[in-house]
């Protein structure tokens, strides 16, 4: 076996492996003895079959394929041992030629990864204020959610509730037919059909009315796109909104704990706040770990963003099935290939990779441990609310060694980005570790 290591870039080695005649010869001995005891060939008993009626029988493709299916993975692990390549994951190969067989190996190495002067990373979350305008306008939704709609004498205005029979065609196919449509007539609404809405306005109880309308070119149904829709319309009542006032009264018909329109407007105000400080938060933990990755240097394997879309997907794929969709069916409604949701997905694996190879770098760098303490307390914290019943069960599946180290690893990924966050915010205890102190100082001077 002849072994050239061609080149190593990108955290990947290549190589190129030519086999010996004699390496390939005597793995076709050792595939034809193997597949000899599993065959049957004609006027020969199992595994009594001379080899030249094996191959006559099965191909000498087969037989080769066979030989291949063994010798070339024993190949390129031994070429890896003699050039001293640990591989991070499994090597690709390629066969390039039979005769003599020579076969290429990209094989993926350790990802680098380089940090930058972390600790003077300087950020703050963005601060959350609350106005009177946003709670009023809270206020307002509810209003909306509590009306009631009375039937007018007068014609159709925008933000009515019209309630109509409609036939329509496209190319004098059905379309659209269904009695007692109950429809709000919003100005600028998109459904059924853009300009849909403005074609009521105007019309009066028992008026009927016939127009066309143009469906547009992006149409979720592709073979209706850009062609003509004809509608006939009769209107059967038309009713307006009447929103209830904002008093105590209203208030306690949102719910009874809230005595006082000023209670309501507090617990508004509370629920806004909470929700607010959550997306600020994890609006400035993105950008911190944004930051992180932009000051340092990570290299890695083409893999891993390959491995890292099939974990992307594959949860995708678990939602679309619980959900009693098909892959086929999603590809279709998106208009898109497999390829192509692959490639879409990139960018995101790509930024997944790196934000988990960093972390993975600050944790070892800052010495971040985890404690059995600390993992039982989350399984406790994980089982909280589960039922009595079902909880022994669940502590049981959670307290396995492999469920343990996943806790493990996420919950030294949690202490990591803390810590980064109180570095950033310039809240991190100075360390009392000897000489890291010194060294940080002296890093911040750089």
């Amino acid at each position: 076996m002849k072994v050239t290591k061609d080149k190593v870039e990108n955290c990947q080695a290549f190589l190129t492996v030519e086999m010996e005649p004699a390496e390939v010869e005597k793995s076709k001995g050792d595939a034809y003895r193997r597949l000899v005891k599993k065959v049957t060939v004609p006027g020969f008993r199992k595994g009594k079959a001379p080899r030249d009626m094996l191959e006559r029988h099965i191909g000498k493709e087969s037989l080769f394929d066979e030989a291949l299916d063994i010798l070339v993975p024993q190949a390129c692990q031994d070429a890896l041992a003699e050039q001293e390549i640990e591989p991070y994951a499994r090597p690709s190969v390629e066969i390039t030629q039979n005769d003599p067989l020579v076969f290429k190996a990209t094989v993926p190495l350790a990802p680098t990864v380089k940090l930058g002067n972390y600790h003077n990373i300087r950020m703050e979350p963005e601060p959350v204020e609350i106005t009177d305008e946003k709670i009023d306008a809270v206020v307002e939704r509810l209003r909306h959610q509590q009306a009631t709609w009375e039937p007018v004498e007068r014609p159709v205005a925008y933000n009515d509730l019209a309630i109509f029979d409609v036939e329509s065609t496209v190319e004098e196919k059905p379309f659209i037919a269904q009695k007692g449509v109950q429809y709000q007539v919003l100005e600028n609404y998109p459904a059924p059909v853009p300009g849909f809405a403005d074609q009521l306005v105007g019309m009066s109880r028992d008026e009927e009315k016939e127009f066309t309308l143009t469906l547009p070119p992006d149409y979720p149904q592709s073979e209706l796109a850009e062609k003509e829709a004809a509608f006939k319309i009769k209107m059967s009542e038309v009713k307006e909104e009447k929103l209830p006032e904002v008093t105590d009264d209203f208030a306690k018909d949102i719910d009874p704990k809230y005595e006082t329109l000023e209670l309501l407007k507090k617990q508004i105000a509370d629920d806004m706040r909470t929700r607010a400080e959550e997306r600020s938060q994890a609006e400035f933990e993105g950008k911190v770990i944004e930051k992180l990755i932009e000051d340092s240097e990570i290299e890695y394997p083409p893999v891993l963003v390959d491995i890292e879309i099939d974990r992307i997907l594959e949860q995708q794929y678990k939602y679309l099935k619980e959900n009693g969709r098909s892959l086929e069916e999603y590809l279709a409604s998106i208009n898109k290939t497999q390829e192509e949701l692959r490639e879409e997905t990139k960018p995101t694996a790509e930024k997944r990779v790196a934000q988990a190879l960093a972390l993975e770098e600050l944790a070892e760098k800052e010495k971040t441990e985890v404690s059995p303490e600390e993992i039982d307390a989350d399984i406790e914290e994980m089982t909280k609310q589960t039922p009595e019943e079902r909880k022994a069960d669940i502590k049981k599946m959670l307290n396995t060694p492999r469920s343990r180290e996943s806790i493990k690893d996420y919950l030294i990924r949690r202490k990591t980005v803390l810590n980064l966050l109180e570095i950033a915010k310039g809240q991190a205890p100075e360390t009392t570790e000897a000489g890291t102190a010194e060294t940080t100082d002296k890093e911040a001077n750089e």
